[in-house]
């Protein structure tokens, strides 16, 4: 009995050829998912994204039912021809991100800051939400 090799993928015969269809896939609309951190204090839940190279004026930040929504786009600014990039790594195009906040939140008083290509958005704990104290009287 012959061994055949096991391909898995009969079409393509190594991971180079696999990269060069990659590499020519068809990048019309291309988006992208920004990374975020979560975390919150006593008060107040913190949301970070690096948003590095765009603008800030171009980026929509929502609050509904405690799920943070954040869109926009990244437009290229450069004039040359996809053809004669060596290598595309930057990403250019629209975004979205949407997150489940840990605990209810005032989303009316939320803030937003922009500092060295990072957005942080800043949202109060709703009162509800935030850990209560309560002193026990002891009757004597």
């Amino acid at each position: 009995m012959a061994l055949i090799k096991w391909t898995p993928y009969p079409f393509i015969e190594s991971f180079d050829e696999m990269e060069k269809m990659f590499d020519n896939w068809p990048t019309i609309n291309q988006s992208f998912t920004p990374a975020i951190d979560v975390y919150q204090d006593k008060d107040n839940v913190f949301v970070e994204a690096p948003l590095s190279g765009i603008d800030p004026e171009k980026v929509d930040i929502s609050i509904e039912n405690n799920i943070l929504t954040i869109k926009g786009e990244n437009e290229k600014k450069s004039e040359v021809e996809d053809k004669d990039y060596y290598r595309k790594e930057v990403r250019y195009g629209s975004f979205y991100r949407s997150v489940q906040l840990p605990t209810r939140v005032d989303g009316d008083q939320a803030q937003a800051s922009y500092d060295s290509g990072v957005l942080t958005i800043k949202v109060p704990k709703a009162p509800e939400a935030k850990p209560k104290t309560i002193k026990i009287q002891a009757k004597k």
